[in-house]
């Protein structure tokens, strides 16, 4: 039996709206783990979340890793290290997190178990819900940062969307080069070092584990998965995901994510 991998979204894929694992999705992936089949949660969280999800979904078995930061960060949860993991420097990330508060833009960082930020505002508090994570308030943007970041985050409400493109466009695109930053949704503009992404994590740990790239399978729904659904074999979208990413895949699942979408990619591409 070849052995595949699949990698998973958490938000909108392998997590319900009430960001639980359903329970097909959960039999499906124990299924896989059984046959010696890899699972790999692949998100733009920090590692914290990360772990916290995949050890809810008994995701921290051997042949179970954590992409996290959008790419920046692979950890192996059986043996507690990251085997990959790619940062930007500091002074670039004080001069970004210093220009969002000029802006009055909400932006964070992170230590191994908080948010960090200058600011406690409302998506602030909304963001550390969803990811089941402790924030502390610090001083300055220098504390924001502690050390060269994985990834910075700046938050806007959906109606201030416009302010958080103004901020892409006028600050960050100016820095290509060393760094780049993409919407993981119409809230979020992920802020990470050049050429990180979840695509390149894909080839990354085919390659480190000796899994050939077509034996490999992603499931996601936002832009923040595209270059992930493009590098594995098996692109396999979301029937819940933004407009515009099926064009991205080659499936489309029938179940959304509250259905165990995620169970029918397994069954469909990972077990038969």
């Amino acid at each position: 039996m070849s052995i595949r991998v699949l990698f998973t979204d958490l938000d909108g894929t392998l997590l319900n709206d009430a960001k639980e694992v359903t329970p097909g999705n959960q039999s499906a992936i124990d299924e896989a783990l059984a046959k010696g089949h890899k699972i790999v949660v692949c998100t733009g969280r920090p590692l914290a979340s990360a772990r916290a999800c995949a050890a809810k979904a008994g995701l921290v078995k051997e042949g179970c890793y954590v992409i996290c930061f959008n790419g920046g960060q692979i950890y192996d949860p059986y043996h507690e290290k990251t085997v990959y993991g790619k940062t930007f420097p500091r002074e670039i990330a004080v001069d970004i997190i210093n220009e969002a508060l000029k802006r009055d833009l909400h932006i964070q960082g992170y230590n191994d178990t908080e948010i960090l930020c200058v600011r406690e505002t409302e998506e602030l508090k909304q963001y550390a819900a969803v990811n089941r994570l402790p924030y502390k308030i610090v001083a300055s943007a220098e504390e924001v940062v502690p050390k060269d970041p994985y990834k910075l985050i700046a938050l806007t409400t959906s109606e201030e969307r416009e302010k958080n493109l103004k901020f892409q466009k006028e600050v960050i695109a100016p820095l290509a080069g060393k760094v780049q930053s993409f919407f993981s949704n119409d809230r979020y503009q992920e802020i990470v070092p050049e050429g990180i992404s979840k695509g390149f994590a894909v080839g990354w740990f085919c390659d480190y584990v000796g899994v050939p790239i077509e034996n490999s399978v992603a499931a996601g729904d936002a832009q923040n998965d595209i270059e992930m659904l493009k590098a594995a074999h098996i692109g396999a979208v979301m029937c819940n995901a933004y407009p515009g990413i099926a064009e991205y895949g080659n499936y489309v699942t029938e179940h959304d994510n509250n259905h165990d979408g995620v169970a029918e990619i397994i069954r469909k591409f990972i077990l038969s």
